[in-house]
């Protein structure tokens, strides 16, 4: 069983007003580490938007969740915006139970609405 098919990959993208990381297949302990190494250059880049777009997304356990509320909280500290694209609904599901979803999506979070940059 050594030819599985890679279990998550990460794609980056860097556009004058945004960095989107698009994480693909599975999110678990085991590549929460790959993640953070691909986050780490862009957390501190506050002249651009980060967005996390999770349309590859197939799972994500306590671990992965934990990445995306740190780098959160990372990028509220240093007043940057940060916002979680294209959940699917199984891992939305996930975010709702554990109460993030508000967090995810700024421009939806009610009274806290911040001009998009098209």
């Amino acid at each position: 069983m050594m030819n599985k098919p890679q279990s998550f990959y990460v794609d980056t993208q860097r556009t004058e007003h945004a960095n989107t990381v698009y994480l693909h297949g599975e999110l678990d302990l085991s590549k929460v580490a790959d993640l953070r190494c691909a986050l780490d250059m862009f957390i501190a880049d506050t002249n651009r938007k980060l967005v996390l777009n999770l349309n590859g997304l197939q799972y994500i356990d306590s671990t992965g969740i934990g990445v995306i509320v740190s780098v959160l909280k990372a990028r509220d500290v240093l007043k940057a915006p940060f916002e979680v694209q294209e959940i699917p609904p199984k891992i939305k599901r996930l975010f709702d139970l554990t109460g993030i979803t508000p967090f995810l999506q700024p421009n939806e979070a009610a009274g806290k609405s911040q001009a998009r940059v098209h």
